[in-house]
């Protein structure tokens, strides 16, 4: 009895032991060569599975590259919640968040690439981080600092807005100061005054 109950046990390990080593393959290779030039037989030889075993986990690369993706976002919220912990200004909590992910498209550009690559993205990111600014763009309206006629509108906006900043990071084609920017335009684009929203953005970020 005793080993039939712990038959089905070992056999989820393994199952997502062998996920965690194709997610993990899936990674690395995008980081070095990118994602369009991965296949999933790269990914599998890189894992050490058999290609079955790919597809008992992923119907496809984009599966997978969803996968890596949803993971990442979901590790990076975890992350600004902790940074944005201990603040008690909602103003201040947005633009910490939002300076974190441009920031992420500096020193991960492979990250960056597959949130703007993807059509999917805003849907992911949305399920992913979309709780967490719901959550801080409602308590700045509840608080009195924000002030936008739609909050869904407004996530929606700020969310684009993010994106092509990202994209911007990764094109060279803003420069080196784009998280405080971004940040200062979100706030102001919440009704935060023009004084108070450079300010605001200029702040050193908090560490963890």
């Amino acid at each position: 009895m005793a080993t039939s109950a712990s038959t089905p046990n070992r056999g989820a390990r393994r199952r997502a032991q062998t996920r965690a080593r194709l997610l993990e393959a899936a990674r690395e290779l995008f980081a070095a060569q990118g994602v369009d030039a991965t296949r999933v037989g790269d990914i599998s030889e890189r894992a050490d599975v058999g290609a079955g075993s790919f597809y008992n986990h992923f119907a496809d690369k984009d599966a997978i590259v969803e996968a890596v993706l949803s993971e990442a976002a979901e590790a990076n919220g975890r992350h600004v919640d902790e940074l944005t912990g201990s603040l008690d200004d909602p103003a201040e909590v947005m633009a910490v968040a939002h300076r974190h992910f441009v920031r992420l498209a500096q020193v991960d550009p492979t990250f960056a690439l597959l949130v703007v690559r993807l059509d999917l993205s805003h849907r992911l990111l949305s399920a992913t981080l979309g709780p967490r600014a719901t959550k801080d763009l409602e308590a700045g309206v509840e608080a009195g600092r924000f002030d936008v006629p739609d909050v869904g509108v407004a996530l929606h906006a700020m969310g684009g807005a993010l994106l092509g900043v990202m994209r911007g990071v990764i094109d060279g084609a803003v420069g080196p100061d784009a998280d405080v920017l971004h940040a200062e335009g979100v706030l102001r684009s919440l009704g935060v005054p023009k004084a108070q929203a450079a300010k605001i953005a200029r702040r050193p970020m908090p560490e963890r």
